[in-house]
């Protein structure tokens, strides 16, 4: 008798300790999947961008390439999700995707400037107060930076409506939250960010405000040109710049989240381009991109370098007028596209370079936890004795081989 109870004893000692070694297996798995596709694939993938390198003259020295380069991050359309439409679940999922992609980024790229261009929230047009200061902490959580690296945004439609909605007290809550500067100056390189939504040309104050400001931006930028001898036959200082503060003379690149004018995507090609079946679907004007009127004003009144836009989810570069550049950057969240990315750019006073930085794809973690949950079942089944171990049924079917 006391030999069966010391056999029993043995037998539940194994199967306790069979199934907690399962149980170890389990988790290890569990856990080294978790790290991948939650932490290690941002730093796995960002790792592999680079910040281009700026052609220079033959006579600079590396070190004067070095002092005026700017490294500048271009991203677009966040999109945090509210109260209103936003599911929990999606929200925990798409906010931590965009939080590690910007924390990597940081880490590893080292950005001096970071720039949003518009929709950095998804229900700002009409969330509450309450719900307005909620999204602001969870962006200023995700998006969270070292004070030498500085953040500027401009506004999009999801931030303070369309033309239609938008009104004086969305966009002092904006900006109250968002620097509302309009021209920003470092290392001798001006950014104009633009609040395009206001520029409907229909005469309405908040129009007419913005337009003022464009054009105290263009006397600034024309009369840096003129002391500076960039404007041809111009001998003496115009009158209008004699008491003006002056900035660089350094032709501007142009930030805004509606696209300048274009009638489509047609275009447009790259594996984050729109999909085919919508690229030749013409775009209405004041909604998708800005009217004619206003993107000819604007290059007249700026005369850009260069130009970045959102709005549209997915990229586009074509060329406007003399051969201005206008670079339509991607969203950056996983709601949007399957594919996100943002632009990495090196810049001095009068060159630039540009790069894309793709992040994770949505679907490579999604497979690769599917392909993680079918490895656990079959880690279960074989230990139950329902499956039988592959390695087992290789030794099988080697020594049959053999046989043969």
């Amino acid at each position: 008798m006391a030999t069966i109870r010391l056999g029993f004893g043995r037998l539940n000692f194994y199967l306790l300790k069979r199934r907690s070694f399962l149980l170890l297996k389990l988790i290890a798995v569990v856990f080294a999947v978790l790290l991948f596709c939650e932490f290690l694939i941002y730093y796995l993938v960002i790792f592999q961008c680079n910040w281009p390198k700026v052609k220079t003259s033959a006579y600079d020295s590396e070190q004067e390439t070095h002092e005026t380069v700017l490294k500048a991050m271009f991203l677009a359309d966040t999109h945090l999700l509210g109260e209103v439409r936003g599911h929990w679940l999606d929200k925990l999922r798409r906010e931590w995707q965009m939080e590690r992609a910007f924390q990597t980024a940081l880490w590893l790229l080292q950005p001096e400037v970071v720039f949003i261009l518009g929709d950095i929230f998804d229900e700002g047009k009409w969330s509450s107060s309450q719900a307005w200061a909620d999204d602001v902490v969870r962006f200023q959580k995700m998006f969270r930076h070292p004070p030498h690296v500085q953040l500027k945004v401009v506004a999009g439609n999801h931030d303070i409506g369309f033309h239609y909605q938008m009104d004086t007290y969305r966009i002092k809550r904006f900006e109250k939250v968002f620097n509302p500067e309009r021209l920003f100056s470092w290392k001798g390189i001006n950014f104009v960010m633009v609040n395009s939504v206001a520029l409907e040309g229909d005469g309405c104050n908040i129009c007419s405000e913005a337009e003022a400001e464009l054009m105290e931006i263009s006397h600034k930028l024309n009369c840096s040109r003129e002391v500076n001898g960039l404007i041809p036959d111009q001998k003496q200082r115009s009158s209008h710049c004699e008491n003006r503060q002056l900035q660089l003379a350094s032709a501007p690149v142009l930030l805004q989240h509606f696209p300048l004018y274009r009638r489509s995507d047609a275009n447009c090609s790259g594996e984050d381009a729109a999909p085919p079946e919508e690229r030749s679907i013409p775009f209405k004007e004041r909604y998708d991109v800005l009217s004619q009127e206003a993107s000819q004003k604007l290059l007249w009144w700026l005369q850009p370098r260069l130009v970045l836009s959102g709005h549209t989810h997915s990229a586009c570069e074509v060329l406007h007028g003399a051969g201005i550049p206008e670079l339509s950057v991607p969203s950056f969240s996983w709601r949007n596209r399957n594919n996100p990315s943002f632009i990495m750019g090196s810049m001095t006073p009068t060159k630039y370079a540009l790069a894309k930085c793709y992040l994770p794809h949505e679907d490579t973690v999604l497979i690769t936890y599917c392909g993680a949950a079918g490895f656990l079942v079959v880690i279960m089944l074989v230990d139950l004795g329902l499956l039988a171990s592959p390695f087992l049924l290789g030794c099988k079917l080697l020594r049959k081989f053999k046989t043969v």
